[in-house]
């Protein structure tokens, strides 16, 4: 059975967080690897900009 991970992160004012996946490239090999984490809405818009 699956978990519900994001509905156990949800406060009573809603969604406080969002996940965020990036694709970046490998400098040595060029292979592309896929970055997840877990960013506050605020922070959204700097994280993507890195």
């Amino acid at each position: 059975m699956a978990k519900k991970a994001v509905a156990s992160m949800q406060t009573g004012e809603g969604r406080t967080s969002v996940k965020i996946i990036k694709m970046v490239k490998s400098p040595k090999t060029g292979a592309y690897a896929f970055n997840e984490e877990m960013v506050p809405n605020e922070k959204v818009n700097e994280y993507i900009k890195k």
